[in-house]
């Protein structure tokens, strides 16, 4: 029986591997790969039978085209290879005998196809090697040319087996031999050269594991004759073809073969055999293979001793070098290839022949070829590294070699050069003489020029494109860390030989590679025990001394980022080096060098203060200095430092920084001679053409006074009477020919050295030097007289250092104790030059830092005695104000400090210092008047920058004044109501800056006027520290936020001003309302229309004219202050006459214009007015009908609804005074009666038009150019509604309802419901106590005679019943009857939202729920019955309601419905309505709660017959339909009575996380094959049913559901399935058009076979 079951599973197979290949006509590639998966699969399960059926269908079917056949040889090929240790030998024959046809069924040459026949007799002979060959052997006949193929198995066979396969070679080759003459075509002599290629590898691996070959007695020389024999053919026949591929096929062959042929055949085609080769790289294409089998041959005449290789030697180098040298591009992996081959040569050739090769490429190297040197630095880097005992001996000729590459500018040179090196280093090259040459060569490298963002070219353009500086550098730095850190021999080479190359300054770049080699050297001696690291200079006179070391290293560390970071490697390798600087620095060095290491690595180069870093050095200088204490060390230092200024001369802030140490030095030296005579020499070698040169000379002087002031004048003097100015011989000849020009640059470098001495001296000796010896002397050089006359210097260097002298000297004196008693006699002089200066700038730019530099100097000098006269502090004042605020505006007004161009904002910087000092001399009313008499005009300016900038500037006077006034008694501050009148129009000026600043003038003001009534400096008010809130909404530009601001800030001052300055802030407020920006002009508007307060009750008959005269005047355009005017105006006349302003405005024609949207808003401002006007709009929006119905011409007899006059505009009119924020309270009031009127206005002018005789009006105003205003019915209601709810406090109900999108679907023809359950919705969420008026008024409307009322009463109902607001409401029983009678409405929609209503109650009130529970089912089950319903809407919200009523029913009241409810909604499941499918799934979730006691059973075959839809559905084109199964199958799993499944559905099956479809089938299908076998043809059917779904993911869902049955179902239960039906549809289903169907229904096929 066994047996029997087995044959009948067999033959199923069978059948089911003839289907899967019957499909292989498919176009698809994705069904061919599946076909072939799935015959693998089947295979796997049964390799005998499918071996058989694809040989058997082979046979049959021989018409069938290669490229399905191609399909099946691959799946036997995969099936032999899986089965190979277990195949059968009567299988192996079979596939071999049908292999061998297949491959040589075609004598024309088709790659694919026979290739995968051969493929299939290759995996066979991996076991059956003697069946395969006897086979094959049979078309392999003496005297007759094989198949293409035939050759090529045998080659491949060679490969894959070599144990069983060298034993036929002999044989083989003794066959092929003859037909190597045959063979005429390329392709059939290139398959035998493949063959002789791939035999000679066979037999070496043969030779090479004798050991385990199965015949040891085999020899190399068993074939030697028959690959000499081939040899000839190949090389004197076949290597001279046109065709490319045959020779390199022959190129390829003979490189093996050179192993196997007789050593002195080998020797006698050597002289032959090389030639040949090498002419073959004319062709570069074939250069890889040349090298290749070259190397082979080379390797082959070695072994055997060749003699003849001798005098192959320079042909043989010479091209093999040409290769070498060719560009390479090593994206190209061939080139790549060839280039590694070929260097394999040269390591072949240098064990042999080291003196020859040398003698080659030494000469080369001399070459002034780029890519020679190149090439030939490679090879020998090459050679050196794998020949490196032939080449021991040669180390002294390699060196001497290199003297010309060293001098190469080439940057592809260079960098062969330093990899060159590298190899050298490892072999012990740097040790020998000369080796010194090739480390210097190796540091001028990494003093290249280097872009720390550079990155090196990608790998493949190394030698493509050119290298620039940067990546030679990049590369040298890393060698030489690479050869102090892992070459142990080369620690004696570079240390301590790297310190000589510290000093040069040209190799700056170097210096931070330098210092960390020669740190990690140091360290690693001290590791291996040497414990003192001083350097001793009487061995190597060559290194640097200690004042060399100590000056180069310290000036290098100023610039710390530079080079790589050189500022922590110099002071590192200072602390290595402490013992050679000094014996006593230890202490403190160990101390102050690691915190500046740890301040440079807590910085970067953005964040590090330059100015404070060199000042913590020249104090780590100086106090270096005061520890060694040594007069003579810190002369001798001085002498170095200055020598070594020359070498700075390209480097202008190492330079500068190298001045400064001097000066500190020379002010710790002892030796007053030297310091004189360092100073002398200074002055007489500066390069005073150069900025930075003169601002070094200067700080080097200034410091050096510190200690020797007396003998820095001195010096000074001598040169201000020096020849120099008279460009005369004298002292100073080396100025002789110096033309006026550098005579100027070399004046302005004494001035500023003057200024820095009396800034650093020290400040009791300043005072007495100020006149006599300082300023005189400046003044000197800076008076330049022709024949006695004064001229203007026009040299700007010479006026910045005039200038910045000034201010040092200012400072130096106002920081001196005595300054008090110190009057400074050249003062006004001094102010007047400054004041000269300024004048002579261009007013239409700033482009030289002269005003800035003026306005410092000045700044401090007026705060020295005396003081200016009047007029001079006038004169002062408008030049500086004239110069600086009236410039052009360089980036446009309104940026904030840190956004201007540093220039221009430290120029207004300095004049906010400037007025600051000289209001500190004289902090009073008067004074500060004074100098806002010069601030006024630009403050009042009409150019937005000059406003800008001059508030900035009265902002920080204000404060500064503020923050110094010390008031001894209780004055009164008299100017207080003209600066008001200046401030306050500015804070609602059109600029935001100008706004804010006015702000703080106006603050600061205010407390100053506090100050001067007595009150303390630190006294806050609580008004005035209001103005700061306001700061924020000024930057607002709209007018009602600045008329807001400005009235607070109005109240402000009214509060805190005194009376007596009332009047004058007043009449100069008037002067304000001529202001030219109108913002400014609107701030005096305020007491308008104060006489129609007084007389307004009489002109009750003239309201109309009033109104009409009030809409003509803002009709003008007017400016905004009168269109507040003329609000107040109609405010007036409608608090004394408000029914008649109602009338005469609602008169007004629509569409209303902007002036009568103004008017009507101007109703809003007092509550009280606001409501009764409110009251008086609602009675004409209800009173009159909201529309009438008239025929359309164009619609024939149907008719259309045209909006009426008088609500219309009611309408508009509630909306203009609800959009005006006052109108809130009056909102407030009547918020249940205007919600519910406008509501049902909203529903009644859906699709509403307007009348044609307001349509027309519309088009008209429109083409007068006004701006449009809506007129659409619908659009204004709504609108209206939603300015009602902003207005009446429900803004989150607005807000959530324009982020649903309900306000557009309000007023959709369609969607309308669904916008007034949002409302609805958003109403019980956010305006809840506002409900229960609002439902008593909108309740009797379920009765209106318009439909659309009611489809609006009955969409508002239902969702608040939805909402647990709704237990709140009395009226809840009496709105569920309502809902309930209107299921017979004769409005579906109605209906509808009746049914979605009631069924809401189990969000809303589930104890109504459960009170009504048998009334509410009822409901929802005669509106699944509906009869009037074609679009089953009704039924659609019965089964949602149903969903919901179903978690708060009495399972009683369900019971007896349940199995009716289950039936009735099955059909929706396939619904093409994916609403539909998704409320009947769910329903049917929600069914199962109530499956247990007496429907248990009966409910488990309604799950039955729905679990394959509902796991269908799974792949659903529409997502909320996926998650209605998830839910639904989570739902069942409970009632199922398997655990595993239900555990599976509650863990996979959440709704927002992916599932794997395909994993998760697999397992459901396990579980339900394990738990109800017996269902298995009912689910295959209900399938069955869905291989004809619309949608193509269902049906590819349903074959592989099926699939996964058969798979996991046991043999005893898959037999009761009806295969043959199954078969024939999937057969079927194979055709489908979508490709993933297709796939599936392969797989599937191949499962197939577990139940056969």
């Amino acid at each position: 029986m066994a047996g029997c079951a087995c044959r009948r599973g067999a033959v199923a197979a069978l059948g089911l591997a003839m289907t899967l290949m019957d499909a292989t006509t498919d176009k698809d590639p994705l069904v061919h790969e599946q076909i072939f998966s799935a015959l693998c699969y089947l295979g796997a399960a049964e390799p005998e039978e499918i071996l058989n059926a694809c040989e058997e269908y082979l046979r049959h079917h021989d018409k069938l085209a290669y490229p399905h056949r191609i399909i099946i040889l691959r799946a036997m090929e995969a099936v032999v290879k899986s089965s190979l240790p277990h195949l059968d030998k009567s299988t192996a024959k079979i596939a071999i005998f049908l292999a061998s046809n297949e491959m040589t069924k075609s004598k024309d040459l088709i790659l694919e196809w026979q290739q995968a026949a051969s493929n299939v007799l290759v995996a066979v002979g991996r076991r059956f090697i003697n069946k395969v060959m006897e086979e094959v052997l049979t078309k392999f006949q003496p005297g007759v040319l094989p198949h293409y193929f035939i050759v090529q198995t045998f080659a491949n066979l060679s490969l894959a087996n070599v144990f069983g396969m060298v034993p036929f070679l002999n044989s083989i080759l003794g066959t092929m031999l003859p037909m190597l003459g045959m063979a005429k075509q390329e392709n059939m002599k290139a398959a035998f050269c493949y063959a002789l290629q791939s035999f000679s590898e066979s037999i070496q691996e043969y030779l090479a594991n004798l050991d385990k070959a199965p015949d040891p007695t085999v020899r190399r020389d068993t074939f030697s004759s028959e690959i000499s024999s081939a040899y000839e053919v190949l090389f004197n026949s076949w290597l001279q073809s046109r065709e490319a591929k045959l020779r390199v096929a022959v190129v390829e062959a003979l490189g093996p073969m050179s192993h196997l042929m007789p050593s002195e055949k080998l020797e006698e085609q050597l002289p032959r055999l090389l030639p040949g080769l090498l002419a073959l790289y004319r062709r570069p294409s074939e250069a890889y293979y040349v090298s290749k089998s070259l190397c082979q041959i080379l390797e082959a005449s070695v072994d055997v001793g060749s003699r003849s290789l001798d005098t192959q030697l320079d042909a043989l180098l010479s091209a093999l070098q040409l290769q070498i040298c060719t560009p390479l591009d090593s994206s190209m992996s061939v080139q790549l290839k060839n280039h590694n081959e070929v260097l394999r040569c040269f390591t072949v050739l240098a064990s042999s022949f080291p003196d020859r090769l040398l003698g080659f490429l030494l000469p080369k190297l001399e070459s002034g070829s780029e890519r020679a040197r190149v090439g030939t630095l490679t090879i020998l880097r090459q050679v050196i590294n794998s020949a490196s005992s032939q080449m021991e001996i040669k180390k002294p000729f390699i060196l001497s070699a290199m003297k010309l590459p060293l001098q190469d500018n080439s940057n592809k040179v260079k960098r062969a050069v330093v990899q060159l090196i590298s190899a050298m280093a490892h072999h012990g090259y740097l040790e020998q003489a000369g080796g010194e040459a090739l480390v210097e060569f190796l540091i001028r490298q990494c003093a290249l020029p280097g872009d720390q963002s550079s990155q090196l070219p990608r790998r493949h353009s190394l030698e493509t494109e050119d290298l620039t500086d940067s990546h030679v550098r990049d590369i040298s730095v890393n060698t030489l860390f690479l050869l102090s850190t892992t070459v142990d021999r080369m620690d004696d080479v570079l240390w301590p030989f790297l310190l000589e190359f510290v000093i040069p300054v040209h190799l700056s770049n170097a210096l931070a590679p330098l210092c960390k080699s020669l740190v990690y050297l140091a360290a690693k001696k001290q590791e291996e025990g040497e414990e003192d690291l001083r350097l001793h200079y009487e061995a190597n006179g060559s290194l640097p001394s200690a004042y060399a070391l100590l000056g180069r290293l310290l000036v290098a560390t100023s610039q710390p980022y530079r080079g790589g970071g050189q500022g922590a490697a110099a002071l590192r390798l200072l602390g290595v080096l402490h013992l050679s600087i000094h014996k006593t620095l230890e202490p403190l060095w160990s101390k102050k060098i690691p915190a500046l290491v740890e301040h440079l690595e807590a910085n970067t180069q953005a964040t590090l203060s330059q100015a404070a870093w060199e000042d913590q050095l020249l104090k780590f200088l100086q106090e270096t200095l005061m520890t060694i204490s040594d007069a003579t060390w810190t002369c001798q230092l001085t002498l170095e430092m200055c020598r070594q200024l020359s070498s700075y001369n390209g480097s202008s802030s190492e330079k500068n920084f190298l001045y400064k140490s001097i000066g500190t030095s020379l002010a710790a030296c002892a030796n007053k001679d030297l310091v004189r005579k360092q100073l002398q020499d200074l002055l007489e070698t500066a390069r005073y053409h150069e900025e930075a040169e003169r601002e070094g000379l200067a700080s080097c002087l200034g410091l050096c006074a510190v200690n020797y002031l007396d003998e820095t004048l001195a010096k000074l003097e001598e040169f201000v009477k020096s020849d120099v100015f008279r460009k005369s011989a004298g002292l100073f000849s080396i100025f002789k020919d110096r033309s006026d020009h550098e005579v100027e640059k070399v004046k302005s470098a004494l001035i500023l050295c003057y200024g820095y001495v009396a800034r650093h001296a020290p400040q009791e000796l300043v005072l007495a030097r100020v006149d006599a010896d300082i300023l005189r002397n400046i003044f000197l050089y800076f008076n330049t007289k022709v024949l006695g006359i004064k001229v203007e210097t026009k040299d700007l260097t010479l006026k910045l250092c005039l200038v910045r002298s000034i201010c040092m000297i200012c400072q130096a004196v106002s920081h001196s104790a005595q300054a008090g008693d110190f009057s400074f006699s050249r003062k006004a002089e001094l102010v007047s030059q400054m004041l000269d200066f300024i004048k002579a700038e261009p007013l239409d730019s700033l482009r030289t830092p002269v005003r800035q530099r003026v306005m410092a100097a000045c700044m401090y000098l007026v705060l020295l005695e005396p003081p200016l006269s009047e007029a001079g502090r006038a004169e002062l004042v408008k030049t500086c104000l004239h110069s600086v605020l009236g410039l052009p505006s360089p980036e446009g007004p309104g940026l904030e400090a840190g956004q201007k161009e540093p220039l221009w904002q430290d120029t207004l910087d300095a004049l906010k210092d400037l007025l600051k000092s000289l209001l500190q001399r004289r902090m009073t009313p008067p004074g500060l008047q004074a100098l806002f008499e010069h601030l006024g005009p630009w403050i009042r300016s009409t150019k937005e920058h000059e406003r800008e900038r001059a508030l900035e500037v009265s902002a920080a006077v204000l404060a500064f004044y503020q923050e110094k006034l010390n008031v001894s008694a209780v004055v009164p501050f008299s100017t207080l109501g003209l600066l008001m009148a200046l401030f306050c129009p500015r804070c609602t000026d059109s600029l935001a800056w100008v706004r804010q600043h006015a702000v703080d003038c106006v603050y600061s003001l205010l407390y100053i006027q506090l100050c001067y009534e007595g009150f303390s400096r630190d006294h806050r008010d609580e008004s005035v520290e209001k103005l700061k809130a306001l700061k924020l909404a000024l930057r607002d530009p709209s007018v009602d936020t600045l008329f807001q601001a400005c009235c607070n800030i109005a109240k402000v001052i009214a509060k805190r001003l005194p009376p007596d300055q009332l009047l004058s802030l007043l009449l100069a407020m008037l002067e304000g309302l001529a202001d030219p920006d109108s913002n400014c002009s609107r701030a005096a508007a305020v007491m308008i229309n104060s006489l129609l307060k007084e007389r307004g009750g009489v002109l009750l008959e003239k309201v109309p004219e009033i109104l009409v005269a009030v809409h003509a005047q803002l009709q003008e355009g007017a400016e905004g202050h009168v269109q507040r005017a003329a609000q107040q105006t109609v405010y007036i006349l409608a608090s004394q006459h408000k029914a008649a302003v109602v009338s005469s405005l609602l008169s007004h024609p629509l569409p209303s214009d902007s002036s009568t949207g103004t008017m009507w808003q101007a109703l809003a401002r007092e509550p009280i007015l606001a409501g009764q006007v409110l009251e008086l709009l609602l009675e004409k929006v209800n009173r009159d009908v909201p529309y009438k119905e008239n025929k359309s011409f164009l619609r024939g007899s149907s008719t259309e609804r045209v909006a009426t006059f008088l609500p219309l505009s009611a309408t508009c009119a509630l909306h203009e005074i609800m959009s005006v924020p006052e109108s809130g309270p009056a909102v407030v009031g009547l918020y249940a009666q205007l919600f519910v009127a406008l509501l049902l206005r909203v529903s009644c002018t859906v699709g509403v038009q307007l009348p044609k005789n307001m349509q027309s009006k519309e088009r008209k105003s429109v083409g007068r150019g006004q701006p449009p205003r809506t007129l659409d019915p619908c659009s204004s209601a709504v609108e209206t509604l939603k300015a009602m709810l902003t207005q009446g406090g429900s803004q989150e109900v607005t807000r959530a309802l324009a982020e649903a999108g309900g306000w557009d679907l309000l007023r959709s023809t369609e969607k309308h419901p669904e916008g007034v359950a949002l409302l609805a919705r958003a109403m019980a969420q956010h305006a809840g106590p506002r409900l229960p008026p609002i439902v008593k008024s909108l309740a009797p409307m379920f009765n209106s005679i318009y439909d659309s009322q009611r489809v609006t009463t009955t969409a508002f109902f239902a969702e608040l019943l939805n909402s647990n607001v709704v237990n709140d409401l009395v009226l809840l029983e009496s709105i569920m009857d309502s809902m309930t009678a209107r299921q017979r409405d004769p409005c579906l929609p109605v209906r509808m939202l009746a049914l979605r209503g009631l069924g809401n109650m189990a969000s809303g009130s589930p104890e109504k729920v459960r009170q009504h529970g048998a009334q509410l089912l009822a409901s929802m089950i005669n509106g699944m019955d509906d009869k009037d319903d074609p679009h089953n809407l009704v039924a659609l919200e019965a089964m949602s309601g149903l969903s919901k009523l179903l978690a708060f029913t009495d399972e009683r009241d369900l019971r007896s419905m349940l199995l009716h409810i289950a039936i009735r909604i099955r059909p929706f499941f396939d619904s093409e309505k994916p609403d539909l499918r998704k409320s009947s799934i769910i329903l049917f979730g929600n069914l199962t709660k109530f499956s247990t006691g007496s429907c248990e059973e009966a409910f488990f075959e309604q799950i039955l017959n729905g679990l394959v839809t509902l796991l269908l559905h799974l792949q659903d084109p529409k997502p909320e339909v996926v998650k209605a199964c998830k839910f639904a199958l989570r739902m069942c799993g409970p009632s199922m009575g398997c655990a595993v499944l239900c555990d599976m559905f509650q863990n996979h099956l959440h709704e927002d996380r992916s599932l794997h479809y395909g994993e998760f089938m697999n397992d459901v299908c396990k579980h339900l094959m394990q738990n109800y076998p017996d269902t298995l043809n009912r689910l295959v059917a209900a399938n069955l049913f869905y291989f004809k779904s619309s949608w193509a993911d269902i049906r590819a869902a349903a074959p592989m559901f099926v699939g996964f049955l058969v798979l996991h179902v046991d043999q005893a239960h898959g037999h009761q399935l009806d295969l043959d039906e199954l078969i024939a549809a999937l057969t079927v289903l194979l055709k489908d058009p979508v490709t993933a169907v297709r796939v599936k229904v392969a797989e599937t096929l191949g499962r197939l076979v577990t139940i056969v």
